[in-house]
């Protein structure tokens, strides 16, 4: 019986000379598949060693680094569930994400070491390592003692892989449960549409420039890297200039549209510049049809769009190459994310839970292989998510034209979606409503043309309250991640409502609308 193992797929894709290059990272050091094939032992190893219960969950909040990777890899490898951890967050929400998951190992920055083991310690953690971005920390000082041989855990494809945590509409955060089964088989599916090309067509090298603790950068990228055996470029950060200098030597570009942004602000991005590449993919937010447009006039190249969420890894794409499953069409279409996936049933639903005709708006609903196993320790919540079909409600609303093409009309619930990070205004809007003065508070989302849509805070006082506008985004800043904070904060005497007395959030976002340009 084969290893249902992700790891071992992952593996068993690695070119067969391993003293090739697998990442090149933006200081100049160069990892080899055999530097991949040994550190995940170790790291492994070293996870094996501390005895963990079944099903141990393994906390990251750390900056990114190839060994950030390889710890990534390794749990996989282990057999045990990885939690990666968005660097922005503060303490609140760390509370919140340790408590929930209760991890058996935490692994943060040396700099944050102090408060982050103090909490994971008083939430029963047994092991808090440290891990920073120049290869040192207490996790790789351990690891270096342990042997470079190690065979991946045996898996079901069933088995939990990793939990991520994606903002509640209302109240908390959920927990995703990705199986090895949902991620192998989107990673093995996408490098079939997107065209990879393996080392005998010319092989293929990814400019790997997104954050690694949500899907994109982590899932989509890595693994369609790792399962093709190709070579990755590997930034830091993104930086505008490196990504133009580095086009001529790759041919895939993974972004999120706010790096298409700032890419064409770079005057040596040119057709020159990216005429060796094969593919530039955008996701995780609408792209506006001015940058679509823009990038093909400026490049010659027609960015991919595709729609994927945390609970479901990718579901729709615009085509690479001819679509046999939609007649072979194989245009890439502006202002839509493309067809529902090879193996992905996509249905359009209204409200009574009918099947809408072709071009109405409803509902996105979707089945199949990489659509989560549920959400941690929430049997009700799940249960509410699917449909008695087995159908899981995405809560984004849209439509499928005739020709087959899924279009992304908005959100419900009102979620926010600035530079590519998920804004749940419930989350931010009861963080308001506890601080002085405040009497309630309204979040939405506006038009910015770097970061696609921002955060805006209306809050109305307190009888003899007097808040403060600033002072409430201060004292924000000191709780919640960056990307979570609003860009401005109006008081305002009260909010426009209906005949219920709920909040009408639209006229809020058409009073606003223009505040960062039109």
């Amino acid at each position: 019986m084969s290893n249902g193992n992700l790891f071992a797929a992952l593996r068993a894709a690695f070119p067969p000379d391993l003293d090739g290059t697998a990442v090149e990272t933006d200081n100049g050091l160069h990892y080899s598949w055999r530097d991949l094939e040994r550190g995940t032992a170790m790291l492994a190893n070293l996870l094996a060693s501390l005895g963990l219960p079944e099903g141990a969950r393994v906390a990251v909040q750390v900056e990114k680094s190839v060994e950030a990777m390889l710890l990534y890899l390794a749990t996989l490898r282990a057999g045990y569930v990885f939690l990666p951890l968005n660097t922005a967050y503060q303490s609140a929400e760390i509370e919140y994400f340790i408590g929930n998951a209760e991890p058996a190992v935490v692994v943060c920055t040396a700099k944050n070491f102090g408060w982050v083991s103090k909490i994971a310690f008083k939430a029963g953690t047994a092991h808090v390592f440290t891990l920073d971005d120049n290869r040192s920390g207490s996790l790789l000082e351990r690891a270096s003692h342990c042997s470079d041989q190690h065979e991946p855990v045996r898996k079901q494809a069933g088995d939990l892989a990793a939990i991520l945590y994606t903002s509640g509409t209302t109240g908390r955060s959920k927990g995703a449960m990705l199986t090895h089964g949902n991620l192998l088989s989107n990673a093995v599916m996408l490098k079939d549409y997107w065209g990879w090309r393996t080392p005998e067509q010319g092989g293929d090298v990814l400019i790997h420039a997104l954050p690694i603790f949500h899907v994109h950068g982590l899932f989509v990228a890595i693994h369609g890297a790792l399962i093709n055996g190709s070579k990755m470029i590997w930034l830091a950060k993104f930086d505008p200039k490196l990504v133009v200098r580095k086009l001529p030597e790759a041919t895939v570009f993974m972004g999120v549209p706010t790096l298409y942004v700032r890419l064409l602000a770079e005057p040596g991005l040119t057709r020159e510049a990216a005429s060796r590449m094969r593919l530039f993919i955008a996701g995780s937010a609408p792209l506006l049809i001015e940058t679509f447009n823009e990038w093909k006039e400026r490049t010659g190249h027609t960015i991919l769009e595709r729609y994927g969420m945390s609970e479901t890894i990718m579901l729709t794409s615009n085509p690479y190459a001819a679509d046999p499953h939609h007649g072979g069409q194989s245009e890439r279409r502006g202002g839509t994310v493309g067809f529902a996936l090879p193996g992905v049933s996509l249905r359009v639903q209204g409200d009574e839970g009918r099947d809408l005709p072709v071009g109405e708006i409803g509902g996105i609903q979707v089945k199949g292989p990489n659509v989560f196993k549920g959400y941690w320790r929430m049997p009700e919540k799940t249960a509410e998510e699917f449909t008695a079909d087995g159908f899981f409600k995405t809560g984004d609303v849209g439509r499928v034209d005739e020709r087959g093409y899924v279009t992304i009309v908005g959100r419900s619930k009102d979620l926010i979606i600035s530079g590519g990070y998920n804004v749940y205004p419930a989350e931010i809007e009861g963080y308001i409503n506890e601080m002085a003065g405040v009497a309630e508070s309204a979040l939405v989302g506006v038009p910015h043309p770097d970061f696609g849509e921002v955060g805006v805070a209306v809050v109305i006082p307190r009888p003899g309250g007097a808040p403060d506008g600033e002072r409430i985004l201060a004292q924000l800043k000191a709780q919640l991640a960056n990307f979570k904070i609003p860009k401005r904060c109006f008081v305002v005497d009260e909010l426009p409502r209906n005949t219920m007395g709920k909040v009408q959030k639209n006229l809020l976002r058409e009073q606003y609308r223009s505040l960062f340009g039109s």
